[in-house]
């Protein structure tokens, strides 16, 4: 039973909770494979730590312009929101398509694949297992996240702090290794790597590790004192990832040397094998299906509330845009998400490489969408100069300027990178064209031309 009784977004999360969901969706299971990638494509080890310092310092930037965004139009439906006042309602519906159809369930059923696949290694389930153990854990974090907003900041709390602990766990195993070994394992530059094209690629893996902040678009109307704690969240989760992701990083590149890092194919293992042992190794296995699990539950708990947002403005969907009173939460809207993640799932089983066909799938939507909510900036100050924001970013232009020709770079990128797999996920958004009509005879997008 999902209850009948309606309400609306309460102010129900505090900071601490609002760090711990932005934590715990940027810090998921990237950290744990995509350092090697960027390795190979850095040139050298002052290149490779460096381009981690400017992943956080670009994701700090694009934080910065949200927390404009998110304090001057706080609601249920974040960047649904944005772009329905900025753009109006055709723009909007097409985005929330996308979440609905691409970007988010797409995301859900990516990391529930990482999830699968150490998962499949503790506990194998056949030849589809890691497809079974990815529908598995979507179906239990789409249950607990439905009972109840309690219920799903108390296990975010949890797996956000295992998420964390395997970080500080890798850290360590760098300190103990840097006690033990009188000098770091030699590290050379790559013949002919490093150029632009090299180095912007290198840039994609790590800003798709920073991957998730914006979330926090989608609590906003959720938060206690919003207007000021959400830039403290934004703020404060973009610089402790950085910190975390730059000592794991250097642990990587210590422990391994820079010809090992680029090498190897499961770093986190690696690393914790060289400090502790092969117990060491399952460990990491343990604490990253943990990760993900942190990973995901974040990435359900904010998924449906763009749900939400699309059932208050479309009367034909009206059953989506209800608020479980009891649950404090969009319930029928999680399970609407929870099913297309599923379908997701099958269709990465049949590819047989799910977490590609997924990175394929979402990127260049997701890119198409924040390039756009990084204009909208402009668009609101120059439709209403004199609007009086309780917060602004700073150096404005210059700030929202290098977040749009980062959008815009990254568009290219996942284009360039996903090929044919971009199309599917390009087809996909066109399917929702339909809604296009469904929304002429609906009332004007709520807080349009507020």
């Amino acid at each position: 039973m999902l209850g009948n009784e309606a309400g609306t977004p309460r102010q129900t999360l505090s900071l601490v909770d609002g760090l711990v969901i932005v934590v715990g969706t940027v810090v998921g299971t990237g950290i744990f494979a995509t350092p090697a990638m960027v390795a190979q494509f850095a040139g050298s080890s002052f290149t490779y730590l460096a381009l981690w310092l400017a992943g956080g310092a670009l994701a700090l930037v694009g934080a910065l312009c949200y927390a404009e965004l998110t304090t001057a139009f706080p609601h249920a439906g974040g960047e649904y929101h944005f772009l329905s006042r900025a753009y109006g309602r055709g723009c909007a519906l097409m985005f929330a398509w996308a979440r609905c159809a691409v970007i988010q369930t797409g995301a859900i059923a990516l990391v529930a694949f990482v999830y699968g696949d150490y998962a499949q290694g503790i506990l194998p389930l056949g030849s589809e297992g890691p497809a079974i153990h990815a529908a598995i854990i979507i179906l239990i974090f789409t249950g607990i996240n439905i009972a109840g907003t309690m219920q799903g900041k108390m296990a975010q709390q949890i797996f956000t702090a295992m998420d964390v602990t395997a970080l500080l766990m890798l850290v360590a195993a760098g300190a103990m290794i840097a006690l033990t070994r009188e000098a770091p394992l030699p590290v050379s530059a790559v013949p002919g790597g490093g150029g632009s094209g090299m180095l912007g690629l290198a840039m994609v893996f790590v800003l798709l590790t920073f991957g998730g902040w914006n979330e926090a678009a989608y609590i906003s109307a959720e938060l206690r004192d919003g207007r000021r704690n959400m830039v403290r969240v934004l703020v404060l989760s973009i610089l402790a990832i950085t910190a975390i992701y730059f000592l794991v990083a250097l642990s990587y590149l210590y422990v391994l040397g820079f010809d090992g890092l680029q090498k190897s194919t499961a770093v986190a293992a690696d690393v914790m094998r060289a400090a502790f042992g092969p117990v060491g190794a399952t460990l990491i296995a343990l604490f990253v299906c943990g990760s993900a699990i942190s990973t995901l539950n974040a990435a359900i708990f904010t998924g449906a509330r763009v749900y939400y947002a699309l059932g208050q403005d479309l009367p034909g969907l009206k059953f989506f845009g209800v608020w479980n009173a009891r649950g404090e939460n969009p319930a029928h809207a999680f399970l609407l998400q929870g099913a297309i993640a599923l379908a997701l799932v099958v269709l990465g089983a049949f590819s047989r490489n799910g977490f590609k066909t997924m990175v394929e799938y979402t990127s260049p939507v997701f890119w198409l969408f924040m390039t756009m909510v990084a204009v909208s900036i402009f668009i609101f100050r120059r439709r209403d100069p004199d609007q009086r924001l309780s917060y602004r970013v700073p150096f404005y232009p210059l700030t929202p300027i290098i977040f749009t020709a980062t959008c815009i770079y990254m568009l290219y990128s996942s284009l360039a990178y996903t090929g044919m797999g971009a199309l599917f996920g390009i087809g996909a958004l066109l399917l929702g064209t339909p809604l296009l009509l469904l929304g002429r005879s609906a009332a004007p997008v709520r807080g349009a031309a507020e």
